[in-house]
């Protein structure tokens, strides 16, 4: 069976020494780009391979891109080989952040058409919650070649300029409320919001145990602030691209597949002045 979406603590125990699965670490700290390796470095998941955020899973920045722009295919790929990882394995994900930060190589691994690929629920904490095994050992494997071909799942700056106040696409930001709003901004240059974008912050889908809420929970959620839009009317935002993925996963596990991602989002949106912006609460 794949797996595409979640994976529970449960069937991961099950598979630890599993070769047909692959398990990946990416906690990170926005605050703090070094201490996801360092934590890893001091506990991980057995059999867990570390990925960079910052260093493996974002292309070049320059003065026009958002934080964490997409790499190009290619280097993707040749990242995912060096790590000896295999098209034809069941990859799982976790971070320490509700699948905030594993949500973004989920759908990274998608976007180059590989669907075995799923969130730990719960992530490094559920596991530590249960007293389940961990290690400082790192493992090896031989390098091996990944393929893929990108998948048209992302949209960019000029699409959404272009389709702004159109019906045919709604924006969906995945960041807190206050910085949608554009108060207390400490992590870009400008704060608020793409004009016309409604606000789900990612925190929302999920429980008070850090685990996604139940599909149907999700579901009920999701029609009641996007009404009679269609998933493929839905393009992700939030500051780099990353959280957004969560709110992905959310409508995924809610039966709604077909949504977008903006990579460069508002980190990148914010750079040109000549881009509209709007503040406050509401779209």
């Amino acid at each position: 069976m794949n797996h595409t979406t979640l994976v529970s603590t449960d069937l991961l125990a099950q598979h630890l020494d599993d070769p047909a699965w692959r398990i990946l670490d990416l906690r990170y700290d926005l605050a703090n780009h070094a201490l996801g390796a360092q934590l890893y470095a001091q506990s991980h998941i057995p059999g867990a391979t570390f990925i960079s955020m910052e260093g493996e899973l974002s292309g070049p920045k320059g003065p026009r891109t958002g934080r964490h722009p997409l790499p190009e295919p290619a280097a993707f790929l040749a990242m995912l080989g060096a790590k000896g990882l295999r098209n034809n394995q069941q990859i799982v994900i976790y971070d320490a952040a509700g699948g905030m930060t594993a949500g973004r190589l989920w759908w990274m691994l998608r976007w180059i058409g590989h669907d075995k690929v799923a969130v730990l629920d719960g992530g490094f904490q559920k596991w530590g919650r249960e007293g389940r095994p961990v290690t400082d050992k790192v493992p090896s494997h031989p390098a091996s070649v990944f393929s893929g071909t990108p998948q048209a799942m992302s949209v960019d700056a000029d699409f959404v300029l272009a389709n702004l106040g159109k019906p045919e696409v709604t924006v969906l930001d995945a960041r807190a409320a206050g910085r949608y709003a554009g108060e207390g901004e400490t992590i870009d240059p400008v704060g608020g919001h793409i004009p016309g974008a409604l606000n789900r912050p990612y925190v929302q889908n999920l429980d008070a145990e850090g685990c996604f809420k139940k599909p149907e929970v999700l579901a009920a959620e999701y029609a009641a602030l996007l009404g009679n839009r269609t998933p493929a009317q839905i393009v992700h935002q939030c500051g780099s691209g990353v959280s957004a993925c969560h709110n992905i996963i959310a409508m995924e596990l809610a039966g709604l597949s077909g949504s977008r991602l903006y990579p460069g989002s508002w980190s990148e949106w914010c750079k040109d002045p000549a881009r509209p912006m709007a503040t406050g609460p509401n779209p």
